[in-house]
């Protein structure tokens, strides 16, 4: 079981690139903690900055730093970055096209029992709406390496959403198949297309698996570039399959399952069924019940495939 979480992979890179690159500054709203961030903060003081439980000011000052030619990473829980900082997001960030990083860490329900307050399953459809705004989901430890050492590479904006805790290995670290903006393809079939994004990679591609070992073959898509989105991806596996699904951490409003739609719907048509939370509340528990409950988890995602080409 990996014990590396996604937010410690983030840390390691910028640990790494800092000795190199001194114009990179980290900044968190008393979330160094929560983010995997205090060895960088120890280690390199120079290079960080703490704000205080202030969403706002954090991202307006990682703007202005970034104006005066830092390169800003502004970390903060995903479910106050993405709703209490908006506004300075939308115009101090991607409007203004300053290069800010802005990390959404404990996305999705990592809160679990803190609740709907401390849930962020909005944030694809709010940061994908913003124009000049990249949006990203690496999906494990290794692809969140490879997706950090490209955004240390440009200056343009980004939102970067990751859990709270660990997942198990999708990819190797000698075996990480990357490309910036592109879907990066899992397995192949020609029954099922599933599109997942985040932390549903992983029980898509168990349940994919499985469904391969029962005579159903699927092509899996690890769609962690929200935006831009890798539409020719999606209409060239689409098209060879019978039916799509889409899964994803997020509610059925604005995020991958309407993209991945939209562009089916248009340019070939199937039927599409997208797994995703509920338009209320969700319950209570742990990520894993709370996946297992929506039928976000391998079990659930092998079900509704099934009924697609059953």
């Amino acid at each position: 079981m990996n014990k590396v979480a996604n937010r410690q992979a983030i840390c390691e890179t910028l640990l790494e690139r800092v000795n190199e690159d001194q114009e990179i500054v980290v900044l968190c709203s008393d979330s160094r903690g929560s983010a995997s961030l205090t060895p960088f903060a120890e280690r390199y003081p120079d290079n960080f900055v703490e704000t205080g439980i202030a969403e706002q000011n954090l991202v307006s000052i990682a703007a202005g730093l970034a104006k005066c030619g830092k390169r800003a990473f502004a970390v903060s829980p995903a479910c106050f970055l993405s709703t209490r900082s908006y506004e300075q997001c939308k115009v101090d960030v991607a409007y203004s096209n300053t290069n800010v990083k802005l990390i959404g860490i404990s996305g999705g329900v990592s809160y679990g029992a803190l609740g709907m307050s401390h849930h962020s399953a909005q944030d694809i459809a709010a940061m994908t709406a913003v124009p000049n705004m990249r949006v990203y989901l690496p999906s494990d430890r290794f692809q969140t390496k490879k997706l950090f050492a490209e955004l240390l590479a440009d200056e343009k904006p980004a939102y970067i959403r990751v859990g709270r805790n660990p997942v198990e290995d999708i990819y190797q670290e000698e075996n990480c198949p990357f490309e910036m903006d592109k879907a990066t393809v899992l397995s192949e079939g020609e029954d099922l297309l599933i599109v997942a994004c985040g932390e549903m990679v992983g029980p898509a591609t168990l349940a994919a698996k499985e469904l391969k070992a029962e005579g159903i073959g699927v092509t899996v898509l690890d769609m962690y570039c929200l935006k831009p989105f890798d539409e020719e991806s999606v209409r060239k596996y689409a098209s060879k399959a019978r039916a799509v699904l889409t899964v994803e951490e997020h509610s059925p409003y604005g995020g991958l399952g309407a993209m991945v739609a939209q562009i089916v719907g248009r340019d070939c048509p199937r039927k599409v069924i997208n797994l995703s939370l509920p338009d209320s509340p969700v319950i209570t528990g742990t990520s894993s019940e709370v996946f297992a409950y929506y039928g976000l988890d391998k079990n659930g995602i092998k079900e509704k495939a099934k009924e697609l080409v059953g």
